[in-house]
């Protein structure tokens, strides 16, 4: 079976919620995930509950927790090298399977920011194997990989407390 590619973007909420969705059906489904998480090392309440269901393998850089325009130069780097080795071991563990789900959440914001270079990630995209499904988040995708998606949804934000001043729940939003 030939493995798709999904997009999901747009400044809505919901990116990584469906893409844990699409993880939690694939591994009761009986498939290899591997659920990578660029950009995001602070607590979420997603993450310890894919750590713990069969057939997910969740990988995330377990740094400072901040916002990638708070850190130095040097945690820039260190999290550049560890998505990297992430996005790297990820596509190389999802190869060796006849079907699996590879999640690249916030992959599209990573390289948006340089700390993924886009030639990269194209090049993984289309050296693949032929079963690896691959669900990319962010918020915006360049023209290219809009046309090479099979899937493309993106969430349009039309309201949202954090405008009125509420800060991110626990449980909510993380």
């Amino acid at each position: 079976m030939k493995g798709c590619i999904h997009l999901y973007t747009g400044t809505g909420k919901g990116k990584t919620t469906c893409s844990v969705g699409v993880s939690v059906r694939a591994a009761g489904s009986g498939l290899p995930v591997w659920f990578v998480q660029f950009l995001k090392s602070a607590p979420s309440g997603e993450v310890d509950v894919l750590r713990k269901i069969p057939n997910i393998t969740m990988l995330r850089h377990e740094g400072s927790g901040k916002f990638s325009w708070q850190m130095d130069d040097s945690e820039k780097r260190e999290m550049a090298r560890s998505h990297h080795e992430f996005l790297r071991e990820a596509f190389s563990q999802a190869n060796y399977h006849e079907m699996a789900v590879l999640v690249l959440d916030e992959m599209l914001d990573a390289c948006e920011i340089g700390m993924v270079e886009w030639e990269y990630l194209l090049d993984l995209l289309q050296t693949r194997g032929d079963g690896v499904e691959v669900i990319l988040t962010g918020r915006h995708a360049p023209t290219w990989l809009e046309e090479m998606a099979d899937y493309h949804t993106e969430m349009t934000k039309k309201r949202h407390p954090f405008d009125q001043g509420i800060a991110g729940r626990k449980g909510i939003e993380w």
